[in-house]
């Protein structure tokens, strides 16, 4: 790899795990404002994706502008390419994660019509996954890459917990839909954000190896 594009690709690498950085604490902030119902971190939550956003643009403009001067093939082509698609991804999960601060705005102070026992746990794991593919990606490790895409099962696992939890609360006392929707959702958030997720390590693989594999 030419020694000018390599420099120009681990900045473009930094750049992604700044956003990856970002996305995490938006997701940290925005469970958080739920739990604790607090207002302030949850317009946090949504002020902090304006730099998620800001570091997307950043990044897509950086990898074209790298394509249209340097002409890359082969490996160092998909490399520039993965980021292009990677982006998109992380994007996704900053805007996931101004959807759950928002349902924050929406319940305000009304009291939860369950403990938030489930949804920590499944952020939890989500902040796991996301650290560990970005250490993937700076790597080039595919075996942790398939590791944090298997994790998204667990993840699942939760997700399908909830929904039960909530189609019964709603069944025994009606006068929760509303809210049992919004954490619903907030649960379906977290359960695409892991998707998203495994879509960035499959990504790697391919990066790393040139062969398009479906974790999952």
């Amino acid at each position: 790899m030419r020694t000018h594009f390599a420099k120009d690709i681990r900045l473009l690498k930094e750049m992604f795990i700044e956003m990856g950085k970002q996305s995490q604490q938006v997701i940290k902030l925005s469970v958080e404002s739920l739990k604790e119902q607090n207002i302030e971190k949850a317009n946090l939550a949504i002020k902090l994706d304006d730099k998620v956003d800001e570091l997307d643009f950043e990044i897509e403009n950086k990898c074209l502008l790298l394509i249209a001067l340097q002409q890359p093939i082969a490996k160092d082509l998909r490399s520039v390419g993965t980021l292009l698609k990677i982006i998109t991804d992380m994007e996704r999960i900053g805007d996931y994660g101004v959807n759950i601060a928002k349902v924050t705005l929406d319940i305000q102070n009304e009291k939860l019509i369950k403990p938030l026992i489930d949804i920590p746990r499944m952020t939890e794991i989500i902040e796991r996954m996301l650290d560990k593919s970005m250490e993937s990606f700076m790597n080039e490790d595919i075996e942790l890459a398939r590791n944090v895409a298997e994790m998204d099962d667990e993840v699942d696992m939760i997700y399908t917990n909830i929904n039960d939890e909530l189609m019964d609360i709603i069944a025994q006392n009606p006068t929760t839909l509303k809210q049992a929707t919004c954490l619903l959702l907030v649960a379906r958030y977290l359960e695409r954000i892991a998707d998203h997720i495994t879509n960035i390590c499959e990504r790697i693989i391919y990066m790393v190896t040139g062969e398009r594999v479906e974790i999952n």
